[in-house]
């Protein structure tokens, strides 16, 4: 077995858990004293960063094992967890691509972070173009028809 611990919490306005309209939500990512701000020097070099966080409000008994209709919409197929974003997963671990507004003191202000506030942040990671896929990405149908309202904007800042 192995522990990690967290090395920043996410500061926003969205309290609640919500699936849709994270696109303009703006969050500050604060280091815990832990770390210094230069643990971040340089990164408002890079246009974005992956955040790699802990869905801290997901209970036991909300974990999927099995495959399962994406929001309970029986108009989408079964699959299974991997094979799908949803927060309710075996480690309760979440990645997202945001981008950085900029840098301040121990915080880093990112766009399009998909966590409520008080998430805790497991790691933060630069995004290179050479680690980015360099074949087109394909996906099904029912992702791109969810995805219309995932990153819609809700005016949140």
């Amino acid at each position: 077995m192995f522990s990690v611990q967290p090395i920043a919490f996410v500061h926003n306005e969205r309290k609640e858990i919500k699936d849709d309209e994270w696109g303009e939500v703006r969050s500050y990512i604060t280091l815990t004293d832990m770390y210094t701000e230069e643990s971040i020097q340089g990164i408002e070099d890079f246009s974005h960063v992956e955040v790699v966080f802990y869905f801290h409000k997901v209970t036991d008994e909300q974990i999927q094992y099995f495959a399962r209709h994406p929001r309970n919409n029986n108009d989408y197929p079964k699959v299974g967890i991997f094979a799908q974003r949803g927060k309710n997963r075996p480690n309760r671990i979440g990645a997202t691509i945001v981008k950085v507004i900029k840098r301040e003191g121990k915080s880093i202000i990112v766009e399009g972070l998909d966590a409520i506030d008080g998430t805790p942040i497991l790691d933060i990671k630069p995004i290179m173009k050479e680690f980015m896929p360099k074949e087109e990405i394909l996906q099904p149908k029912w992702v791109t028809d969810i995805m219309k309202q995932y990153w819609k904007g809700n005016k949140t800042k």
